[in-house]
């Protein structure tokens, strides 16, 4: 496993078993949900949900502004957003 990678699983183990101080935006979940989606499976794929599925909808519009951006990069940019939060909590 590339440095990148197992990098990239221990902030997405920080994010899911965070406790106390971090308490996200809703903005940034989206952001760290599209990062995330991007880095393990790429562009964007499936119909856009319907106008009626606000939560669906939110997320993959957020996904598809990462169309075209590179699995490496949506990890490092993930991580780098997971130790910018880490630097302001703790």
């Amino acid at each position: 496993m590339s440095d990148l990678k197992a990098t990239f699983e221990a902030a997405v183990n920080y994010v899911q078993t965070a406790e106390g101080d971090f308490k996200p935006s809703n903005e940034l979940k989206l952001e760290l949900y599209a990062l995330f989606k991007q880095a393990s499976e790429g562009d964007v794929n499936g119909k856009k949900p319907g106008m009626t599925d606000f939560v669906g909808r939110a997320k993959w519009n957020a996904w598809e502004k990462l169309k075209g951006q590179s699995s490496d990069q949506a990890m490092q940019t993930y991580i780098d957003r997971i130790e910018e939060l880490k630097a302001n909590v703790g």
